[in-house]
């Protein structure tokens, strides 16, 4: 027996496990810095943005960043089953596990291929071990490979249900915020001319959404990757501008609902800080400056020509600043990672939403005035 290799195949297949484990099963973030998928991430995702930075921004390049998502998961569970597959066939040779073959030659390919039905539970038959302590790893690789396939099964409907959950808010945020989305025209949505209509409401929604989102995204951050159904929306940018919007009505506007903005903010500022952690990004304000002081003026002003009044002077000014200090660095942060754009706090020029236009670009007809 070869005492190093053993140990050393036995020391593969643990870190797999554990990796998958910590992956799939454990449902908390793990703060250790060496991991196997985190490795795997640093590695596929580098290369993957730096051919996405060279198409221009728009369809093309998000359909491209839209593939990484699910494609990096396929891989990441074809590593794992190839470590495991490898590990025990390593811990076969180094034992020198005797097996039945057709042509009676055995070699290292042999007892990969024996691994690799074994781990599959194919039951060909056509190699077999002929000692004890051979039967026994069978059994127990084809337990772990049993319960490896169970647990894939189980893992992608959640990750995919947790998904759904997210972009359902996402897409209802295209009708009360425009697209893309911005902190004013969310406000202006919501004031009838005379109150904020259901504001209180919608902040308390996204107060839980941003704590799924937190829960889902720490425990599975893959699903950061996943890229929404438009290429004017995503998570990253529906949460910046509640952000905003949570920030706006914090600073002082009359009629609006103080206290639930700062539950909505707490906990989406907790969200963004949480996963620009996990991440390993250097939180950094944005450069140029999302909100200067003449886009500022521009938009105290759209307001003020609803009747939507934002408080003035230095005092609010240096509040909604102070704020915006509190996440905007940690949003650009995943902005630059991610490649997903921060929305404006304006609207730039008029758009049509999503939902009034076709797939074949026509705008639909309708009688709602915003």
């Amino acid at each position: 027996m070869n005492i190093l290799a053993a140990a050393g195949s036995i020391g593969l297949i643990l870190i797999v496990l554990w990796d998958a484990f910590e992956v799939v099963i454990l449902p908390r973030r793990v703060m250790r810095k060496f991991r196997l998928t985190r490795l795997f991430y640093r590695l596929t995702w580098r290369p993957w943005s730096q051919l996405s930075r060279q198409m221009a921004p728009g369809y093309r390049r998000e359909l491209f960043l839209s593939f990484y998502g699910p494609v990096s998961l396929i891989l990441l569970l074809a590593i794992w089953a190839c470590g495991l597959i490898l590990g025990f066939a390593l811990l076969h040779s180094s034992i020198r596990t005797a097996l039945k073959l057709p042509d009676g030659e055995t070699t290292f390919f042999s007892y990969l291929y024996f691994s690799g039905s074994t781990f599959f539970t194919l039951g060909l038959g056509d190699v077999i071990t002929q000692t004890q302590l051979g039967r026994g790893l069978t059994i127990l690789e084809a337990g772990v490979g049993f319960g490896f396939l169970a647990i894939v099964i189980g893992y992608l409907p959640v990750l995919y249900q947790a998904f759904s959950r997210r972009e359902l808010n996402i897409s209802l945020l295209d009708a009360r915020a425009g697209s893309p989305s911005t902190a004013a025209e969310l406000l202006r949505r919501h004031f009838d001319g005379e109150k904020f209509e259901e504001l209180g409401a919608f902040l308390r929604e996204w107060e839980r959404w941003a704590a799924e989102l937190l829960e889902s995204h720490l425990s599975y951050p893959v699903l950061a990757y996943y890229r929404s159904q438009h290429s004017n929306q995503s998570w990253l940018a529906a949460l910046t501008t509640i952000l905003d919007a949570s920030a706006l009505v914090i600073v002082g506007i009359d009629g609006t609902p103080p206290r639930q903005a700062q539950l909505t903010f707490a906990i989406a500022r907790h969200a963004v800080a949480d996963l620009a952690h996990v991440f390993n990004t250097t939180p950094h304000p944005p450069v140029p400056d999302r909100l200067p002081a003449a886009e500022l003026d521009r938009m105290r002003r759209n307001l003020a020509s609803r009747g939507i009044l934002l408080s003035d002077g230095a005092a609010a000014e240096e509040k909604l600043n102070t704020l915006r200090r509190m996440y905007e660095p940690y949003v650009n942060a995943l902005s630059d990672y991610l490649l997903m754009p921060l929305p404006a706090w304006e609207v730039q020029s008029a758009a049509a939403d999503n939902w009034q236009v076709s797939a074949w670009g026509r705008i639909a007809k309708v009688t709602t005035d915003y």
